[in-house]
């Protein structure tokens, strides 16, 4: 049976995307520092915002790792920053790094209750959801999450009552609904896709998360029919790339999937460690299949994951 915190990783890079999304489309004119709002915008802070850009809309981690350096000495009020220096700690294994930034995504979201309440729970609850992810990946089981994610949809809860059309609570709540329908028993996965359809935006992160979500369902043609959204609004996104790679390698397209998994590995130079050694991991053993119809002979993929990171940046 799987429970409500299974793969932490996935977990946490899914709620870095629901924490992040914004309203409106990249073609819509936002408002400087607020890539959330086209009305009512909050100072988030310009290198708060290109982190952001940098993350999620090229795919250059390592470009965002530099914004979010400037964004914790100048707009250290701001939680989403936090929220992302979380994420990025984790996909580079620091889990301390994880623990660190999930706490200060929370402290400084309580922080942020007295001028701006639905920000404030919204991200207390983004906090309390990482501080989770942590508690996972450390123990090794849900057990210790679960009071955390009763806090998530309290705090949640709260956000809902201040402004229950906020863009960005929509957002965030829409990826959440997914995460918890795709990973739980009894759970509706179609209402939850159709609420992020419905409320979100932009495109390419919405339909990105929907085919995340028709991925892992094992529902291939409509996650393919999502991810080739998000690639035409973002076309040179690697980690778009290889979730188009995994989508065609379970259809068992398998010269398509192996294309996509080295147009990924073009750009590896902005990714972090850990993934391009899992999506180096993954394009042997589809290459061995390939070549031998056995996934397991030939390369030693096991070794190729092994030796990108024992590498040094």
């Amino acid at each position: 049976m799987k429970t409500w915190f299974p793969a932490p990783k996935q977990t946490v890079k899914a709620l870095a995307s629901a924490a992040f999304v914004v309203l409106g489309a990249w073609a819509t004119p936002t408002w400087a520092g607020d890539p959330f709002r086209s009305s009512s915008p909050r100072a988030l802070g310009n290198n708060t915002e290109a982190a952001f850009n940098s993350i999620f809309k090229e795919g250059d981690y390592k470009g965002a790792k530099a914004y979010l350096t400037k964004a914790e000495a100048t707009e250290s009020k701001e939680p989403l920053a936090y929220a992302m220096q979380a994420a990025l700690a984790f996909t580079n294994g620091d889990l301390d790094g994880l623990n660190r930034y999930a706490s200060k995504t929370r402290e400084t979201a309580q922080q942020l209750m007295a001028t701006d309440p639905l920000r404030g729970n919204l991200y207390t609850a983004a906090g309390h959801f990482l501080e989770g992810a942590y508690e996972v990946k450390k123990q090794g089981t849900p057990i210790g999450a679960l009071s955390k994610l009763q806090k998530v949809f309290q705090y949640l809860d709260e956000a809902k009552k201040i402004d229950p059309n906020d863009p960005e609570l929509n957002l965030m709540a829409g990826y959440m609904d997914l995460i918890l329908a795709v990973n739980l028993p009894f759970s509706d996965p179609a209402q939850a896709i159709a609420k992020l359809e419905k409320f979100g935006s932009p495109s390419y992160l919405v339909s990105r998360g929907i085919a995340v979500g028709y991925r892992d369902l094992k529902q291939y043609p409509k996650a393919m029919e999502y991810v080739e959204r998000a690639l035409a609004l973002t076309p040179n996104n690697p980690e778009v790339l290889y979730l188009k790679a995994q989508i065609l390698r379970s259809q068992d397209k398998k010269p398509e999937a192996l294309e996509f998994f080295k147009k990924a590995l073009e750009k590896q130079a902005q990714l972090p460690k850990e993934s391009v050694a899992q999506i180096s991991f993954e394009q042997c053993r589809l290459q061995n299949k390939i070549d031998s119809n056995d996934e397991n002979k030939g390369r030693n993929c096991k070794a190729v994951k092994d030796e990108i990171r024992k590498r040094t940046d």
